[in-house]
């Protein structure tokens, strides 16, 4: 129900004079917790006897780094230390401190230590200092000077220098289960930092929907039932009820956890075809949707789809690398989202396709070969002699034409003399690779025959050839 702005400012202003929490602050916010009891989840970090909690409170914290996704308590944790250390703590952010703020709070923690107090840095978004900035912290890390917590949901291997991440303890927090938040939106509605001075009615089906849209982010379910509750139906008696239907209007689209250039994006592409890889439609079409939704690029999946089709498939199904490089061509005439239907289609029949690697392992094995070992040069043989002295100094000579050969198949070695019966494709049974397999062996068969022939002085080919 509607109200005017008059009768809400009034309305405001009677619950501070009664004592309940400013609303004017984001619910999250009001909600942090001071204390370890209060963190919701991360049980493995901060339950009783766990290695992180011990730490905090015997104020004993080495520096380290918290990576999860976002909402996990990662900022939570580093005001909870803030709250229990007897150090100085000092907050930087990565989007407004330079070198400069940095070296001048690097002088100040020096001289804190020579009076024999610690400093404590929290960083958040740590991954977005540059290396620079990065470096600026090390020997102060190194000298103990400072004990530096940074905050990160980028994989920390990629994202901080490695010089100064093996002077840190990484510590890894979970996205929060569906039970923990429907918990933390319980107390949210009870607790006096919360909802707990008004009367806030919010049914147990509405928590547990806004839990599951919040997909195991704190700040995001605090922000939706804030939503909801702006959007209830509050009564004469300035109740205010939240049902399915207000909560269905603020959990209507749903925010992907999806970074296209951090290492979600990397992770979801790998689950995608170790997806197809397995032979599972279902997991395969459902990392596809992720991506999409998402906000990647359609041309991006298309092109890692094209390279599972040979990678993966090979010539077990020649079709596969058909139908992928003609879903990519669908995408770039058509684009989103019609296109998902043309990439689903793909997905499924990759998924379902018989498998072989063979090709990309001969490759593999090939390249090995080209970079360590020595460059051997063209058998005369193979090269092609377009003038006389060419001919003269032996290009091309002994080259027979497979073309008018008994099997199609000249005598005639192909790979460098070093390298001469190396073996790089190894066909499988699957799919049409049998068939391949099969060939093979035949014109190895029918190679080791010419090769006999040879060694008994015989005719090595039916006849003369040109090429």
């Amino acid at each position: 129900m509607a109200r005017n702005l008059e009768s809400g400012m009034d309305s405001l202003f009677a619950r501070r004079r009664e004592g309940e929490a400013d609303e004017s602050v984001p619910l999250a916010e009001r909600l942090r917790p001071d204390t370890l009891d209060g963190i919701c989840g991360q049980q493995h970090l901060v339950g009783k006897g766990k290695v992180l909690r011990n730490l905090i409170e015997r104020d004993t914290v080495p520096s380290m780094v918290f990576w999860g996704p976002p909402g996990v308590g990662k900022t939570t944790l580093a005001h909870v230390i803030a709250k229990t250390t007897d150090a100085q703590f000092v907050t930087f952010s990565a989007v407004t401190s330079g070198i400069k703020e940095i070296k001048e709070v690097m002088a100040r923690a020096e001289d804190a230590r020579a009076l024999g107090r610690r400093t404590i840095v929290f960083v958040d978004e740590i991954h977005r200092f540059n290396k620079a900035q990065q470096d600026a912290f090390l020997p102060y890390v190194e000298r103990g000077s400072i004990i530096l917590i940074g905050a990160t949901t980028e994989n920390p291997s990629f994202e901080v220098n490695g010089a100064l991440l093996s002077r840190c303890k990484v510590f890894v927090l979970r996205p929060l289960s569906e039970e923990d938040l429907v918990a933390l939106l319980r107390r949210a509605v009870e607790d006096p930092r919360g909802y707990g001075g008004r009367r806030v009615e919010v049914g147990g089906e509405a928590l547990r929907a806004i839990a599951a849209f919040a997909d195991g982010d704190a700040r995001s379910a605090l922000s939706t039932l804030e939503m909801a509750v702006l959007n209830g139906e509050e009564g004469p008696d300035g109740a205010v009820t939240v049902g399915e239907e207000d909560v269905a209007q603020c959990t209507s689209r749903k925010s992907l956890l999806y970074d296209k250039a951090g290492e979600e994006h990397y992770n979801i592409i790998s689950a995608l075809h170790k997806s197809m890889r397995n032979s599972d439609p279902d997991a395969a079409v459902y990392w596809l949707a992720r991506m999409l939704e998402g906000g990647e690029d359609p041309l991006y999946v298309a092109r890692r789809v094209t390279r599972f089709a040979a990678e993966d498939v090979g010539l077990a199904d020649p079709r596969a690398l058909e139908i992928a490089v003609a879903a990519f061509h669908a995408c770039h005439f058509i684009g989103m989202p019609e296109c998902t239907v043309h990439l689903a289609e793909a997905v499924i029949y990759l998924s379902v396709a018989p498998k072989s690697n063979a090709a990309y392992i001969a490759y593999e094995r090939a390249k090995r070969d080209a970079m360590e070992r020595t460059a051997e040069p063209v058998p005369l043989a193979l090269r092609n002699a377009p003038t006389k002295l060419m001919k003269e100094v032996g290009y091309g000579k002994g080259y027979r034409l497979a073309h008018y050969e008994e099997k199609k198949i000249a005598d005639l070695q192909c790979l460098p003399d070093g390298l001469e019966g190396r073996e790089y494709y190894t066909p499988t049974e699957e799919g049409v690779e049998a068939r391949v397999k099969a060939r093979l062996a035949q014109i190895k068969a029918w190679k080791a025959e010419l090769k006999r022939r040879r060694g008994n002085g015989g005719a090595g080919n039916a006849g003369d050839g040109e090429g």
